[in-house]
């Protein structure tokens, strides 16, 4: 009841914000980014035209947390946006974003991305929502950057994950831990026990202020197939480039490849000579788990 309620006052109040990004970004499906109605405190990635969708072409699924622990986007997306256009959903914690301004509200909460993967779930098995049968929930990576990285490895235990892309990111240890801004989620190292899928760390490089929380998690992981890739920008990565930059070309390879089985995005990653090591400034290490995937 409550909710119908919320409902009703939503639509008699506004409808909806929408937003065309980049002009829906550069991929085969002109994407839109917009709020939902269904769905609070989040903002959604998606191809403005879903026919082409269905039980046999499905949307994967990208849950997004950002970084700072910002309630909202605004630093994200046109790295979104991007990957939205090649035929993902992407669901992002916050609010929406109408401009580049900082956004300036409460902290997320790590279980805002659980509520992302519920949405979902929800919405594809809704007969009455606009993606009923659209989206594969069977393909799932949850993600973040800095903050939202940390989000990510405290819900990496949730069993619907497929994989994981942590950006900027990196558990803090004992040593380091005060360095941290208050109100992160910090799980300890041992979390990274609960890792279940496979992973990758984008990272920034020694510039990157967790370069050594990233790579060092990277070292730790020997029980699930991992990569670390780096470029040397920084800690704010080439989000804010147009179309995200270079962490969208390698963000979305991993995504073609591990939630649609792109065998041409994997030579991004496999092999000695693989796509990304003959990309100008980048580096890749895997652990001895990563040639055996998939």
């Amino acid at each position: 009841m409550l909710l119908a309620m919320s409902l009703s006052v939503w639509s008699l109040d506004r409808a909806p914000k929408q937003r065309i990004v980049e002009d829906g970004g550069t991929g085969p499906y002109k994407a839109i980014m917009k709020e939902e109605a269904t769905l609070a405190a989040h903002t959604v990635f998606v191809p403005q035209d879903l026919s082409a969708f269905n039980r046999d072409n499905p949307l994967p699924v990208l849950v997004w947390g950002n970084g700072a622990c910002a309630n909202s986007p605004f630093e994200h997306y046109k790295f979104l946006n991007e990957i939205a256009s090649y035929g993902f959903i992407v669901v992002a914690t916050g609010f929406f974003p109408m401009t580049d301004e900082p956004y300036r509200g409460e902290m997320s909460k790590t279980e805002q991305q659980i509520e992302s993967i519920d949405w979902v779930m929800a919405q594809n098995a809704d007969k009455q929502s606009p993606y009923y049968q659209k989206i594969d929930v069977n393909s799932i990576c949850v993600a973040g950057m800095s903050c939202g990285g940390l989000q990510t490895l405290y819900n990496c235990a949730d069993s619907r994950i497929r994989t994981l892309m942590i950006c900027n990111s990196g558990l803090f240890n004992q040593q380091n831990a005060g360095s941290a801004v208050g109100g992160m989620p910090m799980p300890p190292k041992e979390k990274l026990n609960d890792i279940h899928s496979s992973i990758i760390y984008i990272l920034g490089g020694e510039e990157d202020i967790a370069y050594g929380n990233g790579m060092d998690d990277f070292h730790r992981i020997k029980h699930v197939p991992a990569c670390a890739a780096n470029l040397p920008v920084g800690h704010g990565g080439t989000y804010a480039q147009p179309h995200g930059g270079e962490f969208t070309v390698v963000a979305l390879a991993w995504l073609q490849w591990q939630l649609k089985g792109d065998q041409k995005a994997a030579l991004m990653f496999k092999g000695n000579d693989c796509g990304l090591a003959k990309r100008e400034g980048w580096t890749i290490e895997k652990n001895h788990l990563f040639e055996f995937l998939k």
